[in-house]
């Protein structure tokens, strides 16, 4: 196996910059082998990662050199693996230990808007930590599926309990031949929800679209994302996610997929995961791209067939890794 060296030296002052690249090094998942050695496996972004951290050495009076070696005496392939298993084992004990922590605090208590937002608020926090150790967890260990599992849980744990209770969901034949209408102008929730009813409740749904913020009741109509609509927010849930809940609540991709769809309407940041940003610029572009609302369903439920899909497939990953 290649791995990457970076053999440094660095002034005393100023004495920022020591401090500026140990923080550097530790945040891309380098690990030192001795005093002013680290090591990264050879990959390209690790390559590019350290040759500007080398630059920004020299730059500020330091030396520093970058090798690509491999290693015949002293640390074989295997020690110096075990050295980034152990670095990242330290790093999922604290997300699993805050994770706890977090449960304890929230099990047994009222769904209170402020307790909801710090639950949420912490939630989020883990999540963003966990997604940046996954990003140089280069030896996967199982600590990382423990801990990915733990905050699933409380994912799952805050939507159940941690907002007030829906009601029975209705027979799926009771919503069949219904037109769904919401506001016009779709976007995040609307779009996603949309998709959700042609995907689970009735493949076959219309839709309409109207301007006004309150609609009217009718035994032919189902009102979404409406006040006092039949399905819309319900305390700190967003209508796709009341969706999900009532009819696929067991559905773990779908629930990620809900906690994206959450930070996305509510712009709270709950869940924190990775693909947040990146879904909201493809849901932008669509709406920047099209005016006609049944279009922009079409468009984005091609984004949530492919979002659900890789969701499902990190979670058969997942199986399979355990499982082995």
């Amino acid at each position: 196996m290649n791995w990457l060296l970076l053999i440094h030296q660095i002034p005393a002052k100023p004495t920022y910059l020591r401090a500026k690249i140990w923080r550097r090094l530790q945040q891309i998942g380098a690990v030192p082998l001795k005093q002013a050695v680290y090591a990264m496996p050879r990959q390209e972004e690790n390559l590019e990662i350290l040759t500007w951290i080398a630059q920004e050495i020299v730059t500020g009076g330091g030396e520093a050199m970058l090798l690509e070696a491999k290693l015949l005496s002293g640390l074989d392939d295997g020690q110096v693996s075990e050295l980034f298993r152990q670095a990242r084992r330290a790093d999922y004990a604290v997300i699993l230990a805050e994770a706890n922590q977090l449960r304890k605090r929230w099990q047994g208590q009222p769904p209170e808007a402020h307790g909801a937002g710090e639950f949420r608020a912490a939630l989020g926090n883990l999540r963003k930590d966990l997604a940046a150790i996954a990003a140089i967890d280069f030896f996967p260990i199982p600590e990382r599926a423990q801990a990915e599992t733990a905050l699933a849980e409380l994912e799952s744990a805050f939507r159940q309990e941690g907002t007030p209770g829906s009601a029975q969901p209705p027979p799926l034949a009771e919503l069949q031949g219904k037109t769904w209408v919401t506001r016009a102008n779709v976007y995040v929730d609307r779009m996603a929800s949309a998709w959700l009813i042609r995907r689970r409740l009735d493949p076959e749904a219309r839709f309409k679209f109207v301007r006004a913020s309150h609609h009217p009741a009718s035994p032919d109509e189902l009102r979404f994302d409406l006040p006092e609509g039949e399905f819309s927010h319900e305390g700190n849930r967003c209508t796709f996610e009341v969706l999900v809940a009532r009819f696929a609540g067991t559905d773990r991709a779908l629930g990620q997929l809900a906690g994206l769809i959450h930070d996305l309407d509510l712009h709270d940041d709950a869940y924190g995961l990775p693909e947040t940003e990146g879904v909201r610029a493809l849901l932008d572009g669509i709406v920047a791209s099209t005016g006609d609302d049944l279009e922009r369903i079409g468009r984005a439920g091609v984004v949530f067939d492919s979002l659900l899909a890789c969701f499902q497939a990190r979670k058969k990953e997942k199986t399979t890794k355990e499982s082995s």
